[in-house]
């Protein structure tokens, strides 16, 4: 696994959908770590996760790399790619076909969620994308620590407040209240809220899932 390169990835839309940016945070052996961040236009957070693996995919084929271990804290995203769960969005099935593609790029690429507070750098430059300070292909960043995901206190990571998601829930549900009010049904049907809201859950770890 020494020439196993790491790929943080991350997606962000002020808005859900709103202005969106995608992030890589790309690691490979004895090498400078490699950032790239950049806006995409309106979009939900959905399509800005996948955007971010699409980008980060392609980034990391025309880089040589061969063996890809992925890191994101969209669980929706990660069980899609593994085929747990079906893209009935026909905007994330563009983006996940692309994807598909892609992955067969390399000899061997796992796709693994990791909890957010271990996705600090992805999330960090995103935004900073998102403030006007994009990171573009082959700009070389100041030296970074890149956090695995078995990084914590004693090797475990900390459990986190569920304020965050909160936070990101009411958002989601008021600006979906708010679209709705302007617009209508139109270009936001429910279903993409309740898959949104599902999503955030599951990612926080506030939604348990039942034990089979």
């Amino acid at each position: 696994m020494s020439d196993t390169a790491t790929m943080h990835i991350d997606g962000a839309s002020r808005g859900n959908p709103g202005a969106a940016a995608y992030a890589v945070v790309l690691a490979r052996p004895g090498l400078p770590v490699v950032e790239e961040a950049d806006t995409i236009g309106t979009a939900s957070n959905n399509v800005a996760e996948y955007t971010a693996l699409v980008e980060g995919l392609g980034l990391a084929a025309e880089l040589g790399v061969k063996q890809l271990q992925v890191f994101s804290d969209s669980e929706l995203m990660v069980k899609q790619m593994a085929g747990a769960y079906k893209v009935k969005n026909e905007d994330l099935r563009t983006l996940y076909e692309e994807a598909c593609r892609l992955r067969k790029q390399f000899e061997s690429v796992t796709i693994t969620h990791v909890r957010r507070e271990q996705n600090k750098r992805a999330d960090a430059i995103g935004n900073e994308a998102l403030d006007g300070r994009p990171r573009k292909r082959g700009q070389v960043p100041p030296p970074v620590h890149t956090p695995r995901p078995e990084d914590g206190a004693g090797g475990h990571p900390s459990p986190a407040s569920d304020a965050p998601v909160r936070t990101d829930a009411v958002r989601c549900l008021t600006d979906a209240a708010n679209h709705w009010a302007a617009k209508g049904l139109k270009g936001l049907p429910p279903e993409a809220v309740w898959e949104q809201l599902w999503s955030l859950l599951e990612e926080s770890g506030v939604l348990k899932k039942k034990a089979k």
